[in-house]
């Protein structure tokens, strides 16, 4: 587990961009089986390519896409394990992955974003791929 010091700028990166943490497994469960509509859930790292092209890139998408997810959620890899577990059910049968985005119709994966599509690029190119994918789902 990290230090909550450390993860916190992480944390608030994408908070401060309205998206909601779920911490706990519960959490996580509640809302991918009680929410209708699409959701975005980020699995936050404290890794290089989080900060330099996924909580940017995703950002940069929902700044420029008229069409959004209902819902942003975020859960956080090495802090919040019970919830990232859970997330990574809901995820499946792609392997553990962080970060990474996914997108959810109705607590069902319609879209995945796996790490080694993040790595290498720029938050240009992220973002440019999810407003494809807002443009197709949401």
């Amino acid at each position: 587990m990290y230090p909550p010091d450390l993860v916190a700028p992480m944390r608030t990166d994408l908070t401060s961009a309205g998206f909601t943490e779920l911490t706990t497994s519960e959490e996580v469960t509640n809302h991918l089986e009680d929410h209708k509509g699409t959701t975005l859930m980020v699995i936050n790292s404290v890794c290089g390519c989080a900060a330099g092209a996924a909580r940017p890139g995703v950002k940069l998408a929902l700044s420029h896409s008229e069409k959004k997810p209902d819902k942003l959620t975020t859960v956080f890899a090495g802090v919040d394990q019970d919830a990232v577990a859970k997330a990574r059910e809901y995820t499946l049968p792609y392997p553990p992955s962080s970060p990474a985005v996914a997108l959810f119709k109705d607590g069902e994966l319609i879209h995945f974003v796996e790490r080694h599509h993040i790595e290498g690029r720029s938050a240009q190119m992220i973002a440019e791929h999810l407003l494809d994918v807002f443009d197709e789902y949401c």
